[in-house]
């Protein structure tokens, strides 16, 4: 990739906060050139997405006509790549849009069903176009991963916490659920059984992931992002937590994901898989 073919970039869900903490961040990249934002709100049709981030105009409207947008994606010199920090309901439609544009997808969005991820992915492959599918895109959150996977070789009990904004509408957290598959995919069943539990209350052992990890979600105001794995055996407690205190420390991650989905002619999940 040279400064003379910058990769064309469309935001959908421009005017969210994640949204517009994507505008900057790509606004401010060298080697990359914003050339549309999308959003369904109507308070924000046709304003300056640089400046509903809170920075400098950068003379792209928001619009509500993603396929025009990909349209203009696709007369660029270098394919270009459309960021989704949209809505659970429309992230599918969204991306099998962009791809059918040849457009290549960054989905920040959670709430795909495992349904969903194989058509997409499917669909994509027949297209030999990139994908990039990212639970979380803090590189704090790989690593606190990574360290969740060499515990549970000497940990059978585990569960998972994690916390979120009241505004965020899926349940759990897409990186709840992807940390329950990492750590399902190593073979063992956790959490045998001791005693015969009871609930009194439908839902308050948390639901059941891979290998009967349970996972609780709790959505409060004044929360970002922040995640528990929590390890237990006879006389000690192992905890792993990660805590987002603003959502500037996903956009290292959004760019190189940017940067990678152009090399790629398949999906990809996880953005440890880039790395």
């Amino acid at each position: 990739m040279t400064s003379q073919s910058p990769i064309p970039v469309v935001v959908n869900g421009a005017a969210g906060k994640m949204g517009r903490e994507v505008i900057k961040a790509v606004s401010q990249a060298e080697d990359m050139t914003l050339i549309g934002a999308i959003d369904r709100n109507p308070d924000y049709m046709g304003q300056d997405a640089g400046e509903v981030a809170g920075g400098e105009p950068v003379e792209i409207p928001i619009l509500n006509d993603l396929q025009a947008t990909l349209v203009l994606a696709t007369q660029e010199k270098v394919q270009g790549v459309m960021v989704d920090f949209t809505h659970p309901s429309s992230v599918y439609e969204n991306v099998r849009t962009a791809i059918a544009y040849g457009v290549r997808p960054v989905i920040g969005t959670t709430g795909l069903s495992p349904e969903q991820i194989q058509d997409l992915a499917d669909f994509a492959e027949k297209a030999s176009t990139g994908c990039l599918i990212v639970p979380n895109f803090s590189i704090g959150m790989v690593l606190l991963q990574q360290a969740s996977i060499q515990a549970s070789h000497y940990f059978d009990h585990v569960e998972i916490i994690e916390l979120h904004h009241n505004q965020k509408a899926d349940a759990p957290s897409g990186t709840a659920i992807q940390t329950a598959q990492l750590l399902g995919e190593l073979g063992k069943t956790y959490n045998p059984a001791v005693v015969h539990e009871t609930e009194k209350l439908t839902g308050a052992r948390g639901g059941v992931a891979n290998e009967n990890i349970r996972i609780h979600s709790i959505r409060l105001p004044g929360l970002i992002a922040h995640q528990e794995v929590i390890f237990g055996s006879p006389g000690q407690i192992y905890t792993l937590r990660h805590d987002t205190t603003d959502r500037a420390s996903f956009m290292p991650g959004v760019l190189l994901a940017i940067r990678k989905v152009t090399q790629l002619k398949s999906l990809v999940y996880g953005l440890e898989k880039i790395l």
